[in-house]
């Protein structure tokens, strides 16, 4: 029997149909797939603070990088917006674990080790890693050179892997660092004598002036990648892949690329920052702000540690021996952390545990402090109390005065004149702790520092400048306490 030519042509055609949708059904789809959609108006993405040029501030005192012009490109392409955060790489990692962040990008190798804990984009760069010396080192020409020697890193890196897995094939020791700009300083006064980092990150700081070179070739060390917490967020890693494709297609992240890849004018310093004069007009307002911070940090912190610390420090005294062994406890476990661990319990530790008890960067730092100085006031306040002549209490006790009114006419008036000096170098004790606040990404007058250093490479200026700014203040409180032992005696 004979097909005619209308019924081949419609069985061609179904036949087609037929193996599109097995095609289809058979093909996972795409990132590009338009029916990707935020699940939330506002994610919180995590990056590094000082990783030029992937994100670093510019002369006006902006965030500005690749990952930060990826990231807002992507965030338009789809409909949501982003608060971006720069706390330093560990920290950003330890955001996103935390769940303070919902993704990070911040140069972040893609490994198997962190593939364990994230979940990754496709590869959005190709890197490596390279050893830097200085221009007059002529004794490190090839790996086995580095025998004996000191190499500096930055904590949680893919170089910091590398180093540690052939340490013992090379025989060099390591020394870690929080950042890329301390890591460098340490290459230009000779405490390390080779840095390892990310190739780009090095030819950009040899770009911006650093005295570096590269003698031998980079190690292949994968790629970077977009990752959010593992099994959290799909959707933004679907929208990243979507639209980094997106962004190849239209040439855009070449540009992108291009703006920020060997000292463009869009990563140079737009005001000569070598002079004192340069530095400060181009930077006054960002510390200005990183001041305004530390003083307020302090501030909050102190009153709040007034009133927490008296209180325990009454109890120490108190007749209820059940108040006296509370206070020796708080006192004691209080004292007996160092604050950057207090600091980590509160803002990493507590909210994986206690999820409602998830505290911004600022408040945890602002309660670390708080419970760190109360402990040293309670203490102030025991011994100012202590210090006033057992017969006073005895006296007024005899007369049929209750231990409340002894403590409130008596005892505490006494008391306080003791306390003053004591409490004013407890706050200038806790304005200087709040530089420890920096490690949870609180952008106080020190950690600006780190930032305006990361691109410009000023360290001797910028960290004389804060300096002095530190000793100006606590020079002021000092004479303010002067005066105010004066008018309470």
């Amino acid at each position: 029997m004979k097909i005619s030519f209308k019924k081949k042509k419609l069985l061609l055609v179904s036949l087609m149909g037929a193996i599109v949708t097995l095609c289809m059904l058979a093909t996972p789809a795409k990132a590009t797939d338009v029916s990707i959609k935020p699940k939330k108006d506002v994610y919180t993405i995590a990056l590094d603070s000082t990783y030029a040029p992937f994100e670093f501030q510019d002369s006006n005192g902006k965030y500005v990088g690749i990952d930060v012009d990826l990231m807002n490109a992507i965030s338009k392409m789809y409909g949501f917006k982003i608060n971006k955060v720069f706390p330093g790489f560990q920290a950003a990692v330890d955001q996103v674990q935390a769940g303070q962040a919902d993704g990070i990008i911040a140069g972040m190798s893609i490994t198997d080790a962190r593939k364990d804990v994230f979940d990754f984009s496709e590869p959005y760069y190709e890197t490596g890693i390279q050893i830097a010396v200085l221009n007059n080192n002529v004794s490190i020409q090839k790996l086995e050179d580095l025998k004996g020697q000191r190499i500096g890193v930055k904590n949680g890196t893919t170089s910091q892997q590398w180093l540690i897995d052939n340490q013992d094939k090379y025989g060099y020791s390591i020394k870690t660092f929080d950042d890329g700009a301390g890591m460098y300083d340490a290459l230009e006064i000779k405490d390390v004598v080779a840095n390892m980092d990310d190739a780009p990150v090095l030819n950009y700081a040899i770009a911006q002036g650093r005295t570096f070179k590269t003698p031998f070739d980079k190690i292949p060390a994968g790629n970077y990648g977009f990752a959010v917490k593992k099994g959290q967020n799909p959707e933004l890693i679907a929208m990243f892949n979507a639209g980094l494709a997106k962004l190849k297609a239209s040439g855009e992240y070449d540009r992108i690329l291009a703006k920020y890849m060997g000292g463009s004018e869009a990563a140079k310093k737009q005001i000569d920052e070598s002079t004192f004069s340069g530095l400060i007009s181009n930077n006054w307002k960002q510390l200005l702000d990183g001041l305004g911070k530390t003083i307020a940090m302090a501030l909050i912190s102190f009153v709040l540690a007034m009133i927490l610390g008296t209180l325990i420090g009454l109890l120490s005294v108190a007749p209820s021996k059940t108040a006296r062994i509370f206070s020796t406890f708080y006192v004691d476990i209080i004292r007996g952390l160092p604050l950057m661990v207090l600091a980590f319990f509160l803002f990493y530790a507590l909210p994986q545990a206690l999820p409602l008890l998830k505290l911004s960067d600022l408040v945890a730092g602002i309660l670390a402090l708080t419970l760190n100085a109360s402990a040293y006031i309670a203490e102030i306040v025991r011994g100012g109390i202590n210090a006033v002549p057992t017969g006073q209490m005895e006296a007024s006790r005899s007369l049929g005065l209750s231990y409340n009114k002894t403590m409130q006419k008596i005892i505490l008036p006494q008391a306080i004149k003791i306390m003053v000096p004591s409490f004013v170098n407890q706050f200038v004790i806790s304005l200087k702790d709040t530089t420890i606040i920096s490690v949870l990404g609180v952008i106080e007058l020190l950690q600006t520092g780190k930032i305006i250093v990361a691109r410009n490479f000023q360290s001797f200026k910028v960290y004389l400048i804060i300096g002095i700014m530190y000793l100006v203040v606590i020079t002021a409180l000092t004479k303010f306490s002067k005066v105010l032992e004066k008018k309470v005696a």
